[in-house]
């Protein structure tokens, strides 16, 4: 048995401290956030890029009005890590904070604290207390988001941050509508569009679409009696509290319809034929009549209620015929209420019926016109509703049903559409424009793009860009009381120009009461009461947070549009897009160039996180307990990065800990516990080593520095990360295991010189690498590492650059043939495990087995490492791959199966008897020809499986095949090592240091004992013992069994 020059007790108390050397990453953290903040380490970053090509970057801002969520917490280490690469890859990266102050979420908040409607409050305190009311909690929870993000290690600049109530922000707001307004896109519609009652306001069709529910609801089929004849059309709505407003029904102009007679209730009905069954179900009904929708245009109805039976002689109460009526659902006859329905207002209109009637307030509740359910709200009119109908025998059939209901966004409220004047934004024309400028984003994942962005992007609809509320940037539209005329105002100049006043606010309190005349043009102009879409002003926020065009000309326009930005999945039909909007309105090009869309964070359970469920760990308190670097990664670790919906889950974040950041520590503290000893310190010699480990990691670490910067160009955050873990892992769980040996020995000579130098600078260039993914760890590691180093470099290694590769160290045949030794160490000990031969306990031979020479002999080089890892005596290689393994062969059903068709059982069959040479060839030339048909490797599965009576296993790199033969010899040696292994317990568990020497007492059986004299200097030289005496034990003593029998040893310190 072989001895190491220097004691194998240092490596595992290296890389397993103590508990007085216990390491803890938040406490860690906790320091390198006052290094940053003392040395002021990010506005030196910033300072020493100055100079440098701009990487501009958009901070999408949020709403300060509630707690940062993991939601936030998964974009912001998107946003941090893209500007610290791009920092440390020579770009200047300004890096400025944004608050959304603006909008529904704040008047929210208000009204509820308030207990009182945002009408009710401004007519009670008036429109600047109310906007007073809101500005002070715009940023109630400012400080708490600027603690928790600091916390994460994102380098933000708080101090330089843009807040959407600013006057500046909100002039460029007003700049961006004026263009908009001088190049005719902006109008004055009253459509059908989506409306929260709660709130008293208009919605955007993206806020619409953002909050669906499951709800039941009636589904009721009413009868409108016809005015010429005894009959009664049947209609079918899932709005009862829109029948009150009816001024019309709509058939399908080539849809079949029967006229019945119902002899359940004695009654002639008209509905559409292939829809008798389901809505006449378990009546006795007789058809009468076939006609085609066409035929029942124009017949006329009596009134369902009374309210608006004067509009007969305006056209209404009629049938018109429309194609988007469908048998899908209900009786095939639509009835009608074009305040309420697009369809119905566009049919009613086509068709020139122009009324329309809107009997709502602003908070839902029926008027005055609709006395009998005058106050009501409409959802709560439903059931007395259908309670008139039902007394007067027009209530046919009455359901309930369940489908997906849009409910308000802020209020989480159910949303009515109903036609409101609003001012729009022209979209639908620019929908080509926008495809193509979508086309030159770089969207990550790709399949953004065209799907859901793409999707979007190909029905986007007119923008309605007005909201009648109170606190929000005015539109800057001023309507003439005798003319009507408007003129619209980009701009703090243009006001005072017309007005003579100067203001330094622009919110409404300021403004709406400014008026003017213009000569020669009777009356006076006043402001339209309407704010703008809080979404429109996070939407111009490139141009409003520079404050463009009145300040910041050049240096915008020279760097427009962003190199990136980033958000969740759900701002595709959000912030992406009014980005998108306004960019091509003023610009006719893309806002951005790269983003990362992250998917969307759910509790464990599956369920949406909730405080009130408890059902998740907030965000400071996971990082107090795991570290912000342990959080990060799991963040951008998971499906999250593709824009998947991820469960999150704590015990992830524990796993970074104990997968990736305590290896990443043990391996630089096994390098400095021997540094440390030998006073080692890198001379920064780029002399290259001849050891084959060294020039392979050193490879292995080219290959990652080149994977890295190729995906990070690319924003593939999801292929840099598992690249970065499995260079740990070779460099711990690989590199150091297989060269432990080499730091151990006594004098520094060349091989330990290069060892040092190698690992030095893995570690050193690692720390640079990870640097924007583990901002705490990669500091930490790197000011541990400062000291070994004879060279001055940077304070921090946020200052440093970020790592290019060295051609010159790339080997790819020799990281392939190590990759190939790895296989054959897993391989080998899984058969140990399946043989139950622990690894203690030597093996006679191994061998190596493939088909080609050239790579036997590169694995040969290493043939050291593969007896020292897998305790063999002796490493064999061969080429007969077939005296140890049969091979067999399988369709690839999935594949073939589409493209041969009825021929796949003929080829099944024919590719499982293909035998061994042809399967090589199959491997070699990557196809093979059967019976006409040529294969290659995707469409044929190749397996091996092991001969009869051999000990082999194998992959599709490499096969092996050991004998597991044990001589009484290999038996004693293996109980050398475990006795050897226990000693080494002993003297951790007993708290000696590294240098200690001891004395060692043994009792054990004659056998033992001789084996024990035999391998008397391998057991002193690996546990660092003068002594070593074969004498009774008392019953303290500590016990091992071994293969050959039980030990007692007594372990102490020695005086010598």
């Amino acid at each position: 048995m072989s001895t190491q020059d220097s004691p194998s007790h240092l490596a595992p108390e290296a890389d397993n401290p103590s508990a007085s050397e216990r390491f803890s990453f938040v406490d860690a953290e906790h320091s390198v956030l006052t290094f940053w903040r003392d040395k002021q380490i990010f506005k030196r970053s910033l300072a020493a890029s100055k100079h440098k090509p701009e990487y501009v970057f958009y901070d999408g801002p949020p709403f300060a009005t509630g707690l940062p969520h993991h939601g936030h917490l998964v974009a912001s280490t998107i946003k941090d890590i893209i500007p610290r690469y791009f920092t440390m890859k020579g770009f200047h990266v300004e890096r400025r904070f944004g608050w959304d102050c603006h909008g529904l979420p704040i008047e929210h908040e208000i009204d509820k604290s308030l207990g009182m409607s945002a009408k009710e409050a401004v007519d009670s305190l008036g429109i600047a207390r109310y906007n007073a009311e809101c500005r002070g909690i715009v940023q109630r929870y400012a400080s708490e988001w600027e603690k928790t993000i600091t916390r994460l290690g994102r380098w933000v600049d708080f101090d330089n941050d843009y807040r959407t109530m600013e006057p500046w922000y909100m002039e460029s707001v007003w700049w961006v509508f004026k263009q908009l307004w001088d190049k005719g896109l902006v109008y004055q519609g009253d459509k059908v569009i989506a409306y929260s009652t709660e709130l008293e306001t208009v919605l955007s069709n993206f806020e619409a679409s953002s909050n669906y529910k499951d709800v039941q609801d009636p589904a009721v089929t009413v009868l409108f009696k016809l005015v010429e004849e005894d009959a009664y059309f049947a209609a079918w709505t899932t709005t009862p509290w829109t029948l009150p407003s009816n001024l019309a029904l709509c058939v399908g102009p080539d849809i079949p319809y029967v006229k019945v007679h119902d002899s359940t209730i004695n009654q002639t009905l008209w509905l559409g034929e292939a829809l008798l069954e389901s809505v006449c179900k378990g009546h006795d009904v007789e058809v009468l009549d076939r006609v085609v929708g066409a035929d029942l245009s124009g017949k006329r109805y009596e009134p369902l209620f009374p309210y608006f039976s004067h509009l007969n002689e305006s056209g209404a109460f009629q049938v018109f015929a429309d194609d988007f009526v469908s048998t899908g659902s209900g009786t095939g006859i639509v009835h009608m209420a074009p305040a309420f329905g697009e369809d119905d207002n566009r049919v009613c209109k086509a068709n020139g019926l122009h009324a329309s009637v809107c009997p709502l307030d602003s908070r839902g509740r029926f008027t005055h016109e609709v006395t009998d359910f005058e106050s009501v709200y409409v959802k709560e009119a439903d059931k007395a509703i259908m309670q008139t109908l039902k007394a007067r025998d027009l209530l046919y059939r009455q359901e309930t049903i369940t489908h997906s209901y849009p409910f308000c966004p802020r209020s989480d409220t159910p949303i009515i559409y109903r036609s409101v004047p609003s001012w729009y934004i022209k979209v639908e024309p620019m929908r080509a424009e926008l495809q193509a400028n979508n086309e030159q984003i770089n969207w990550v994942p790709e399949h953004i793009q065209q799907g859901r962005m793409g999707k979007w992007l190909e029905g986007a609809i007119d923008w309605s860009v007005s909201r009648n509320r109170y606190w929000g940037t005015p539109l800057p539209i001023w309507v003439n009381d005798t003319t009507g005329k408007h003129l619209c105002l980009g701009s703090i100049e243009e006001l005072k120009s017309y007005t003579g006043v100067t203001v330094d606010d622009l919110h409404r309190d300021h403004v709406d009461e400014l008026t003017f005349s213009l000569p020669e043009e009777p009356g006076t102009y006043r402001r339209i009461a309407e704010v703008f879409d809080c979404w429109f002003e996070s939407g111009a926020m490139p141009y409003a947070q520079v404050h463009y065009p009145f300040e910041n000309k050049a240096q915008f326009e020279q760097n427009f549009p962003a190199a990136f930005i980033a958000e969740g999945v759900d701002q595709t039909r959000g912030w992406f897009y009014t980005l998108q909007v306004l960019s091509q309105c003023l610009f006719g090009r893309p806002a951005f160039k790269n983003v990362i869309v992250n998917g969307i964070v759910m509790a464990e359970d599956g369920k949406k996180m909730s405080k009130r469920l408890k059902n998740y760990t907030p965000p400071d308190t996971l990082m107090e307990h795991y570290g912000a670097d342990a959080l990060r990664l799991y963040l951008i670790n998971s499906g999250l990065v593709k824009a998947e919906e991820q469960r999150f889950s704590d015990a992830g974040v524990q796993d970074m800990v104990r997968q990736v950041l305590l290896p990443w520590l043990n391996g630089f503290r096994f390098f400095s516990t021997y540094a440390q000893i030998d006073q080692w310190q890198d001379s920064g010699s780029d002399k290259s080593s001849d050891n084959i480990l060294d020039q392979w990691i050193l490879s292995r670490l080219q290959t990652l520095t080149t994977k890295v910067n190729q995906e990070m160009q690319a924003y593939h955050l999801y292929n840099v990360v598992p690249a970065l873990f499995e260079f740990i892992e070779d460099l711990t769980n690989g590199y150091i295991r297989l060269n432990r040996a080499r730091f151990w020995q006594k004098e520094m000579n060349e091989d330990k010189q290069q060892a040092y130098h190698t690992l030095y600078s893995c570690l050193d260039t690692f720390s640079r690498l990870m640097a924007p993914f583990t901002p705490f760890l990669a500091e930490h590691l790197y000011q541990e590492l400062l000291p070994f180093s004879a060279n001055e470099r940077p304070e921090s290694v946020h200052l440093c650059d970020y790592p290019t590769a060295n051609a010159a160290l790339k080997d790819e045949d020799l990281e392939a043939s190590v990759a190939r030794v790895q296989h054959i160490l897993v391989m080998g000990r899984q058969l140990r495990n399946d043989l139950k031969i622990k690894l203690k306990t030597p093996l006679k031979t191994l061998t190596v087995l493939h088909k080609e020479a050239q790579v036997l002999n590169d694995i040969a080089r290493l043939t050291d490492y593969i007896q020292t890892e897998l305790n063999i005596k002796d490493v064999l290689f061969s080429q007969q791959e077939s005296d140890y393994i049969d091979f067999y062969a399988k369709a690839n059903f999935p594949v073939l199966g589409k493209r041969l068709g009825k021929q796949m059982k003929h080829y099944a069959a024919r590719i499982a008897q293909l035998n061994a040479q042809e399967l090589e060839h199959l491997e070699t030339q990557e196809q093979i020809e059967i019976d006409g048909q040529v294969f290659n490797q995707e469409e044929i599965h190749v397996y091996r499986q092991a001969k009869a009576g051999t000990h082999t296993t194998s992959n599709r790199f490499v096969s092996i095949s050991i004998d597991p033969e044990l001589t009484e010899e290999l038996v004693a040696e293996g109980a050398m090592r475990e006795i050897v292994s226990h000693i080494q317990k002993m003297r951790k568990q007993q708290g000696y240091k590294v240098l200690d020497r001891i004395d060692i007492r043994i009792e054990a059986s004659d056998v033992l004992t001789h084996w024990c004299q035999h391998h008397l200097d391998y057991i002193k030289t690996e546990t660092l013992a003068n002594t070593l005496s074969f004498t009774k034990v008392s019953e303290s003593g500590s016990r091992l069994s071994t293969d050959l029998s039980e030990v007692k040893a007594v372990v102490e310190l020695s005086n010598k």
